[in-house]
């Protein structure tokens, strides 16, 4: 026998739906599950090749600031596909986050976020930029309140983060090991 969703009750539909679902299980027996139901997602980790730099943003998160007190969380460009394209979400987000627009884009996969609670899948990829690719500040979308700080760290220096638990956001973390596989050469002196 298979699993199987018997039935789903929301109970709270905002910027996320939250769900309580009857499920079957393989064996029978029928058990309850949370589900937050949440559409597909972007991230992206510019890199410039020449300067062996990566394009990163610093921004306040709440939850964050819940668990740790911490104020802002170093990230690769991030955000939601609002029903559009990925690439094309990818390319939106790292121009209003960082003022950069992106020609070429690495496709990395969709993963799933969370999936024990989340139906949010998310898009990743690498995308080589030049200094000459900046078109604005970045900062975030205008009446969205990010207040991004736009952040050009040594790859090297991000390998460092990686390598002593510095990173502490997980699509980053996949983003610059997938980076480090890719082109080692980057994080060298």
């Amino acid at each position: 026998m298979s699993a199987k969703i018997l039935a789903t009750k929301i109970v709270y539909d905002g910027w996320a739906k939250y769900l309580l679902a009857k499920v079957r299980l393989e064996d029978g027996h029928v058990a309850e599950r949370e589900i937050v139901e949440r559409e597909a997602c972007v991230s992206v980790l510019p890199y410039d090749a020449k300067r062996k730099v990566a394009l990163l943003v610093r921004q306040f998160r709440a939850p964050v600031l819940m668990k740790t007190g911490e104020q802002e969380l170093l990230e690769a460009v991030a955000g939601m596909c609002d029903g559009g394209d990925a690439k094309d979400a990818a390319r939106r987000e790292a121009h209003e986050e960082a003022g950069v627009k992106l020609s070429s884009l690495e496709p990395l996969g969709a993963m799933w976020t969370s999936p024990g609670g989340s139906t949010e899948r998310m898009y990743l990829y690498l995308a080589p930029y030049t200094g000459a690719d900046f078109e604005s500040d970045g900062g975030g979308a205008d009446g969205e309140h990010e207040n991004i700080t736009v952040v050009e760290i040594p790859l090297r220096e991000l390998g460092s983060l990686a390598d002593s638990g510095g990173i502490s956001d997980m699509k980053t973390f996949a983003l610059v090991q997938s980076l480090r596989l890719r082109r080692p050469d980057l994080f060298g002196s």
